[in-house]
């Protein structure tokens, strides 16, 4: 047991070691699911071949990004005070 910073001093808390990720021995390729070593220079793919099918996917636009969600009540604040002026009060 330690001091918790955020507590008082009188407070204790249990401090949890948190272990490392196990290393995973059966990493997949993304596109033909192969198994596939992160020694592997084409890593996280197999081969050159999925590494390009890839890349095509991406460019094809198969594959996207969205963009961040917006929260509408944010957006209805900022319109509600756009369409207030100074004379309301």
């Amino acid at each position: 047991m330690g001091v918790c910073p955020r507590l008082s001093a009188n407070l204790f808390c249990e401090i949890i070691p948190i272990s490392p990720m196990p290393k995973s021995s059966n990493l997949r390729c993304p596109i033909c699911k192969k198994a596939v070593k992160s020694s592997n220079p084409d890593y996280p793919f197999c081969s050159e071949r999925c590494r390009t099918v890839d890349l095509g996917k991406w460019a094809s636009g198969q594959y996207v990004i969205s963009s961040p969600l917006k929260d509408t009540a944010d957006e209805f604040e900022v319109e509600s005070d756009a369409g207030r002026s100074d004379d309301d009060e």
